[in-house]
Parts: structure tokens; C-alpha cells; sequence
């Protein structure tokens, strides 16, 4: 069982990098305006239709935090991981039903200026340089990380460096195309993600079968998966008790059974798919029905994301007890379950799922970077570095932008300055997005539906909900107790009491709004620079009713059969 790529690995690999680079150039050349246009190059400005809108929006979102960092998760704690996937899908109908249609009425293009517009330029410019150092410390850097990580496991650890610089590169080329040529790649980059994350789950149920059953059945690896790992089949975990053990603790700590659905899982979702200008940003420039469909299309595909992230954990999970891998392959940390899977496939086919890999890698580095040069550019460099430049101008200091970001991200990757891989890539970037998600969110969902929301109740419950986290996180264990009636706190694997952080995000988010409106209800009846809402901005047509139906009714059986 080799898990090195082999010459026909690399000729699959090479194949797929000429195929997306000569799309590429093709989309931007046939694409590109007379004139250097910020919206054009930002925002692509009425060119994406809804399935490349749709395709997008998962190729973005899928990378190496889901294919790492999610399969490792299903390694360890198994499908109730599959959570942040399919709440996503509801979220996505939230915000694509009543989040899109105010940002397209009121011409919203970044998220600080939807805070500049509602509220005011105080608001606008704390939140873009906070975006800015979240966007490049936490998230690009961690996908850049985690991507050189796996696909090293393959192709030789020895190469970790020389990988890292080639995402980089590649994500690099690909972003100064502007979002016309990150939205069309991504419909390659899905199709490759998807094709080769199904051939991965394929060969490994063979496996399991094989191993345990000397078959050749996918069915019966998976029927394999439910009799050896049941513990791993069930979305809900009960609260742990004294006679609990460690790593079960670890597990709720992480995923804090159905609490985590009255707290922080849907902040988490309806944070990360409405005010993030990461995934945003894809919609803004299209109309309201081709955004809706596209981000609907997004959601469906959201259904199956499990099967291809989440799935390969838990086969590596049984294959590992089952002393399968040899340890120079697999030594059971869960951040290398994925790359585990991968050496099971043969030559030529890993070379597929190391570029569907590679493709998600770089459609979230390359939207990660646009998404950074937009805000730096659109929220900064304009308004308050250089009033009067040019259109051409801001095109290039946003692709200057790109390099910069692209830079800090492989210097804070070359010796894991973050300490990434100590924490485990998914719930370092959970984490850590989550100490700003409770005061971002409520910003927003206030000064979206509540004309009476201030500038200063907003200011107020950025910082309180910051200050909330970090106490939540850190401190109220200490402070006020292990075991209160907001929460219970459990001893992590380092003996330190620690509260979920769905939990903590939860709470932090409610004493945010209360707070938010108290501020609120000194100020006028309705605020000024309130947006205007009328009915007929969140009517439906039948066919976004009938998709609709469709995810909603799927994540109703899938948790029924799963629960």
C-alpha cells in the first residue's frame, strides 16, 4: 500500500491544471471589458448565471477545512459533524429568501458598506480591518496550511514547502482574473471536487468491504461502517456524565448535541453564508432571482457535501482500529484521515482526487483573496487612502492586494506560526470565527429588520460580542463556576474546564442583542439611515418555492434517519 503519486498521478494532475488555466484565460479573454471596471473585476457584475453563482458558492466554501479538517472530525466524532453542512442548506434558504433581497435593493457590493450605509463610517472601518486580519491570519493562512498538508501526504512530506508555494501560485493567477474567472473555474473546480471526493468514498467503502467482509460491495462497506462505528452514526450526543469518557467529552465539546441547535450552529451558518463577504460577494452582482437560484443550487449541493468530507473520516476511522494502515501511512491523528483514504486509491485515480483536492484548495484561496482585495480596496484604499483614483488604478492595487495577503499567508504557513495543525484545522477556524460571528451577526440581522437599530447600539454590540467570546472562552469557568445555569463547562484534554464554543457563541450572541437594544430604545423610533422593506421584495416564485420544499424536506429524513 503505497501512498506516494505515481508518473500517472502527475499527468491526471497536470492534465487537470491545463484544462482550468486555459479555461481560464478563455473565460477572461472572451469576458474581459473594453475598460478596467472595479465592479466588472470585483463582482463580475451581471456575467455569472446561477449555476456558476451556485458552483461557486461551494467550491469556496468546500476546501481543505472540509476535506481535512471536516474528515478528520468525522474520524473522531463521526456524522453529527455533518451538522455545519446540512443547517447550512436552511441557512442558505434564510438568506437567499430575505438576506439577498435587501442587499441587492440597496446596491450593497462589500459588507462595510452595508455597515457604513445602515449605520455609520465607525462601524464600517473597524469591521473591514477586522475582516481584513480574520480573512488572512485565520482563514487563508489555514487553508493554505491544511491544503500543503494533505496533498504532502501524498506526493512526500519533503515537498510540504514546495506545495505551499504552488497553491499559492496557482490560487494567485486565478484571482487576478477577477470573480468573472474565479466563478466560471469554480464550475470545473465542483465538477472535479465532486467527481474525484466520490471516487475516494467508492474505492474506500470497497475497501472496508474487502477488509471486513472479503467482498467488493459499496453497500456493505457502508453497512460495514454503521456495525463497526454505530457510535458514529448519530447526529445528537448526549450530555456527558461523571462515568463519560475523554474523548466523548471531547467529541461534545466540539458538537454539544442539541443544544448546539439553540445556540451557535445557526449563528455559525447564518454568519458565514450572510455577512461574509467571502460568499457574498458571488451573489451582489447579479439580479435577485439569479442570485436565489444560484444560492439555492448551492444549498442542494450542500445535501451531499457529508458523503465526500465527512464520509472518508469514518471509513479511516474503522480501517485505522481495524490495523489496517501501516503507520508510516495513517498514526491515527485526525487531521490525516483524508490523505489515509487517498493512498488507498490506485494509481491514475489518485491523481483525480488529488486534483479534486487541489481544486477546492485553490477556488477558496483564490475567493478567500478576492474577497480580501475587494474589501481592502473598495473599503479602504478608496475612500480614505486615494479619493480620486482611477477606476484601472483600483483594479490594481487590488490585485497588489493579492500578493500582499498571498504572502503574509505563506510566511505564517511555512513553520505553522498559528499553531494550526496542534489544533486541528476545522475547529481552529470554527473557533476562532466564532469570537466575532455573535457581534457581526446581530449587527446585521438588526440593522437589516429593525429600523430603530443605532450606530452606536452597533459599535457597542461588536465590541460586546468580542468581549463576550473571549470571557465565555476563557475566563467565566474560572470566574463563575464549572457547572451555572447558562452552561456546563467539561475538562478538556489539556485538564482545563472549557464551555462549547457553540454554547459560548450562543450566549454571547443573546446578551449581544439584549444589549443592542437597550442602546436602541434610547435613540429614535426609527432610525434615519434605516433600510426601507416592503413585502413584495421577499416574494417567491413557484419554482424557488418547489427547490425550497425539496432541501428543506431532504434534511427532514436526513436527521430523522440519523438522529
Amino acid at each position: 500500500m503505497d501512498n506516494l503519486l505515481h508518473t500517472s498521478d502527475y499527468i491526471v494532475f497536470i492534465i487537470y491544471f491545463l484544462i482550468i488555466t486555459s479555461y481560464g484565460i478563455w473565460i477572461y479573454k472572451r469576458k474581459q471589458s473594453a475598460k478596467a471596471d472595479t465592479k466588472d473585476y470585483f463582482l463580475a457584475e451581471g456575467s455569472l448565471t446561477w449555476w456558476a453563482i451556485g458552483a461557486s458558492l461551494i467550491a469556496s466554501n468546500i476546501s481543505a477545512e472540509q476535506f481535512i479538517g471536516m474528515s478528520g472530525e468525522g474520524f473522531f466524532a463521526g456524522i453529527a459533524v455533518a451538522a455545519y453542512e446540512w443547517v447550512a442548506a436552511i441557512a442558505l434558504i434564510i438568506i437567499a429568501v430575505w438576506f439577498m433581497p435587501v442587499y441587492l435593493k440597496n446596491k450593497i457590493y462589500t459588507m462595510p458598506q452595508f455597515l457604513k450605509q445602515r449605520y455609520n463610517e465607525t462601524v464600517a472601518i473597524v469591521m473591514a480591518v477586522f475582516w481584513l486580519f480574520l480573512y488572512v491570519f485565520v482563514n487563508l493562512t489555514a487553508i493554505l496550511y491544511l491544503g500543503a498538508k494533505a496533498i504532502s501526504g501524498l506526493a512526500g512530506t519533503e515537498y510540504f514547502y514546495v506545495i505551499v508555494l504552488g497553491l499559492a501560485v496557482f490560487a494567485f493567477f486565478i484571482t487576478i482574473g477577477g470573480m468573472k474567472v474565479i466563478g466560471y473555474t469554480d464550475v470545473i473546480q465542483v465538477a472535479v471536487l465532486l467527481i474525484g471526493g466520490f471516487v475516494a468514498v467508492y474505492l474506500a467503502l470497497l475497501t472496508v468491504d474487502e477488509v471486513f467482509n472479503q467482498g467488493s460491495s459499496t453497500l456493505n462497506g457502508f453497512a460495514t461502517l454503521m456495525r463497526e462505528a454505530p457510535d458514529h452514526f448519530h447526529m445528537m450526543f448526549s450530555k456527558p456524565t461523571e462515568s463519560s469518557s475523554p474523548d466523548y467529552i471531547s467529541k461534545y465539546i466540539a458538537l454539544p448535541g442539541i443544544t448546539m441547535y439553540f445556540a451557535g450552529q445557526w449563528i455559525a451558518n447564518l454568519n458565514y453564508w450572510g455577512c461574509n463577504q467571502y460568499i457574498t460577494q458571488r451573489a451582489l452582482g447579479a439580479d435577485l432571482q439569479t442570485a436565489r437560484n444560484g444560492i439555492l443550487f448551492a444549498g442542494f449541493l450542500k445535501l451531499f457535501m457529508p458523503l465526500i468530507v465527512m464520509l472518508p473520516g469514518i471509513a479511516a476511522y474503522v480501517l485505522y482500529n481495524k490495523g489496517y494502515f501501516d503507520s508510516a501511512v495513517f498514526d491515527g491523528n485526525k487531521d490525516g484521515a483524508y490523505a489515509a483514504i487517498l493512498s488507498l486509491l490506485p494509481a491514475g485515480v489518485k491523481g483525480l482526487s488529488a486534483a479534486a483536492l487541489t481544486a477546492a484548495i485553490v477556488a477558496s484561496l483564490a475567493g478567500k483573496a478576492n474577497s480580501i482585495s475587494t474589501i481592502f480596496t473598495l473599503d479602504i484604499y478608496k475612500p480614505y487612502l486615494n479619493k480620486g483614483a482611477s477606476e484601472q488604478k483600483l483594479v490594481w492595487i487590488g490585485r497588489i492586494s493579492v500578493v500582499v495577503a498571498m504572502f503574509i499567508a505563506v510566511f505564517c504557513t511555512w513553520d505553522d506560526l498559528l499553531g494550526i495543525g496542534g489544533e486541528g484545522g476545522f475547529t481552529f477556524i470554527q473557533k476562532y470565527t466564532g469570537f466575532i460571528s455573535p457581534g457581526v451577526f446581530a449587527m446585521f440581522i438588526l440593522g437589516m429588520f429593525w429600523k430603530r437599530t443605532t450606530g452606536a447600539a452597533a459599535i457597542s454590540g461588536l465590541l460586546a460580542g468580542f468581549l463576550l467570546s473571549v470571557f465565555f472562552n476563557n475566563y467565566a469557568p474560572s470566574l463563575l463556576g464549572h457547572d451555572t445555569w447558562l452552561y456546563t463547562a467539561y475538562l478538556n484534554g489539556q485538564g482545563e474546564y472549557e464551555i462549547p464554543f457553540l454554547i459560548n457563541m450562543g450566549w454571547s450572541f443573546f446578551f449581544t442583542v439584549l444589549l443592542m437594544v437597550a442602546i436602541s430604545l434610547t435613540g429614535p423610533r426609527i432610525n434615519p439611515k434605516a433600510f426601507d422593506l416592503d413585502t413584495s421584495m421577499f416574494k417567491l416564485q413557484p419554482s424557488t418555492v418547489f427547490w425550497i420544499t425539496i432541501i428543506i424536506v431532504s434534511v427532514m429524513a436526513l436527521y430523522a434517519k440519523f438522529w
